[in-house]
């Protein structure tokens, strides 16, 4: 099976729609969803927003007489309709050309805060200014717009001054929506990385009751399993403070969990950690790795009375990062044991927050054993 994509119909997946919508107002969100679901809000947005347009053109022109004339209402709606399409298709297809030519949404997000202001609030009036004047035509208000010598420079004027007025409400309504994208996923993402990043009780007990007991006959391996421990508290707790680090980290933190749990359980546990270094230096959010390895051991190999192995590899595949974790235990199934759904559900909360829909997480049977691929886009 594969996460965190859904096999339910796009309209019936409430998540990845919102997460649709939020990347279509803020560049801050993670794209989810097909790109022709972006025209789609751009039309439904055009569509609300010629309602307001509706409202105001009423109460302007004093059509107090005609507010109940839903004839009227469907007349002015139809004027206004046609103006916010050919303005909101313009900008959208102005954004669509534009964004890629200037780096894309990673470019866009390491610019300082004034130049994408500029940026996405000039796109808009260029839009409005380009737009207006074919959507009054087409909406067959042409003689509204008389372009002679005379008034020429009257509707320009005007025209100017709406673009301001439209693009100057919509900038501080998008940025307001963009400040509560940016602190929903940043609650989220602390909420989700604290729980992932909580030491399990069982864990934390069994190792310290292990070097106890190691102290009185083999105080070596004592000495070696309180630094394996104490260096996999320094990497979780690291984590815990970051918003990203490179893979290296990870593995780092994957390779004292595995050495805690292999000087107790010994030859019941093997393990191989292999990874390029272009793959090392590749930032991701903490914590992602490490619940993986703790599941093929604890779902995988301990249940398992011989044991077995867990290699972790990982390489740059098919412009992203494939972090591959492979164990040789029981497999995938009813008969590991609990918590395995819970863990990947949240590791799967994570993925959609931090990368929408492009980010995948499979788990397979490897027979024997279960292999986990997690993916992640480089460009975010």
């Amino acid at each position: 099976m594969s996460f965190p994509n859904d096999s339910r119909p796009l309209w019936r997946d409430p998540r990845r729609l919102r997460a649709s919508w939020q990347s279509w107002i803020s560049v801050e969100a993670q794209p989810s969803g097909p790109q022709w679901l972006q025209w789609v809000w751009t039309l439904l947005f055009s569509a609300t927003l010629a309602i307001g347009f509706t409202v105001l053109s009423f109460v302007l022109n004093a059509r107090v007489a005609r507010w109940g004339s839903l004839d009227a209402w469907l007349f002015w709606y139809g004027k206004n309709l046609t103006v916010c399409l050919v303005i909101g298709v313009l900008i959208q297809i102005l954004f669509t050309i534009l964004i890629p030519r200037v780096g894309g949404r990673p470019g866009i997000l390491r610019w300082p805060a004034w130049r994408r202001t500029a940026f996405f609030s000039g796109v808009p009036m260029l839009g409005v200014l380009l737009g207006w004047v074919p959507g009054m035509w087409l909406a067959g208000l042409g003689a509204w717009v008389r372009l002679d010598f005379n008034q020429g420079g009257k509707v320009l004027l005007f025209t100017a001054i709406l673009s301001l007025g439209i693009t100057l409400v919509l900038h501080f309504w998008f940025d307001a929506k963009k400040r509560e994208i940016v602190a929903e996923r940043r609650a989220t993402e602390a909420q989700l990385r604290l729980l992932q990043g909580q030491i399990e009780p069982h864990f934390l007990f069994n190792t310290l009751a292990n070097v106890h007991s190691l102290i009185d006959y083999d105080a070596p391996k004592a000495k070696a399993m309180l630094g394996a421990f104490t260096a996999y508290l320094r990497a979780s707790l690291g984590g815990l403070r970051r918003e990203s680090g490179p893979l290296e980290d990870e593995l780092a933190l994957a390779d004292a969990y595995l050495r805690v749990l292999h000087t107790r359980m010994e030859d019941r546990l093997r393990f191989e950690i292999d990874a390029s270094e272009e793959a090392r230096r590749v930032p991701l959010p903490p914590m992602l790795l490490q619940p993986l390895v703790e599941n093929a051991v604890h779902h995988g190999l301990e249940p398992k009375i011989e044991g077995g192995t867990v290699r972790v590899r990982a390489e740059l595949q098919g412009g992203g990062l494939r972090v591959e974790v492979l164990d040789d235990g029981i497999g995938p199934g009813a008969s590991r044991r609990g918590g395995n759904g819970m863990a990947l559900a949240n590791l799967r909360e994570r993925l959609f927050a931090h990368y929408g829909d492009r980010a995948t997480l499979t788990l397979t049977a490897a027979d024997p054993g279960c292999r986990v691929t997690l993916w992640l886009p480089l460009d975010a």
